[in-house]
């Protein structure tokens, strides 16, 4: 095992370190065959080959850093075509990074992945190899939410801006797809080592504007990704922290028009009953005020009905004069009225 270990460690200590086209080289390999495999991107080998591939990017970009191989004072054509390349090496790097998966720090990978990009595009608008505006700079994305509440309701949108870019949009589409129609044509004689010195530098910048198209279009769904974590952390953030005011308990409210109606009328809703039917009767059994309407009568109370009317008679047959002057002035009554006269309450 002593023995295996001293190999292992002579074979690293006899390893050279990698050249800078090396580096570039193997990144922008594995970025081809992350780019183009079949395989899911979160697979763990193909997360291992992104991994692999930033890091040989980075020591490249430091590398680059260290030689001063571009300046803002040279012009595109001061440039050697053997550094063209070296140019691609942000948006290398932009691209191996959106490619990671790892939710918990995606915000992080994403806003990480504008700057390269946006590196990348400075310093090709600085040797103006192609005509395009910058994408504007966002401001800090955890303030949207409160610039948005500040400001009210947001604008309806510009349709002129809209439409203008959408156009952009179409011709950004159009020059990617003469680009890569004519790296297909020339890219076989650059990797034979056939093409001259010429055909190489077009290489090379055909390759750095097809990236500036995709980096530009990698810059707006970044934008609109950022504004999408960001509500989501907002929105956790709220969830998470505990709420220790509690909401009172809904007063009822009346369904008329004012207090006094609500007086009058009640609260528009049936009342609830404060007695039992039972409790009902009893009180007005006490009050003799029971009503006679559909109330059985008992046969104690026949027996009294029988009784009264028997005295009364008894009273007419034994000529008492009170009883017999009721009954004269009760027919005479009857004579003069007709039935039901004077009785106001049930009419019709």
């Amino acid at each position: 095992m002593a023995a295996a270990e001293s190999t292992r460690l002579s074979l690293m200590q006899s390893e050279e370190p990698l050249k800078l086209s090396d580096l570039l080289d193997r990144g922008w390999k594995l970025y081809d065959e992350v780019d183009t495999t079949n395989d899911p991107i979160a697979a763990t080998h193909i997360q291992v080959k992104i991994k692999r591939g930033i890091t040989q990017l980075e020591e490249a970009t430091r590398m680059v850093a260290q030689l001063d191989l571009f300046s803002r004072n040279e012009d595109l054509e001061e440039v050697a075509t053997k550094d063209l390349k070296y140019l691609m090496l942000p948006a290398l790097l932009g691209a191996l990074t959106m490619k990671q998966v790892n939710l918990a720090k995606r915000l992080d990978e994403v806003q990480i992945a504008r700057c390269y990009f946006l590196d990348f595009l400075k310093r090709c608008k600085e040797y103006n190899i192609s005509k395009f505006d910058l994408p504007k700079t966002i401001a800090n994305s955890a303030d949207i939410p409160e610039e948005e509440s500040a400001n009210g309701p947001p604008k309806p949108p510009d349709l002129i801006a809209m439409a203008t870019v959408r156009a952009a949009k179409i011709e950004r589409y159009k020059q990617r797809k003469d680009t890569e129609a004519k790296l297909s044509e020339i890219k076989a004689a650059v990797d034979r080592g056939q093409a001259d010195d010429e055909i190489v530098r077009d290489f090379y910048l055909l390759n750095v504007r097809k990236w500036i198209a995709v980096s530009l279009e990698e810059i707006e769904s970044i934008d609109q990704e950022i504004e999408i974590l960001t509500r989501m952390d907002v929105l956790k953030q709220s969830s998470a922290e505990p709420s220790h005011s509690k909401r009172p308990p809904m007063k009822p409210f009346i369904l008329t028009k004012d207090a006094v109606q609500a007086r009058v009328f009640g609260a528009g809703y049936p009342s609830l009953p404060t007695m039992s039917v039972d409790d009902w009767y009893e009180q007005h059994r006490k009050k003799n005020a029971l009503p006679d309407q559909g109330i059985p009568r008992s046969a104690e109370d026949f027996d009294a009905e029988e009784r009264e009317q028997e005295e009364k008679e008894k009273r007419v047959e034994n000529d008492d004069e009170e009883a017999l002057q009721k009954a004269r002035d009760w027919d005479n009554w009857k004579d003069t009225h007709r039935r039901g006269y004077g009785n106001r309450k049930n009419m019709g």
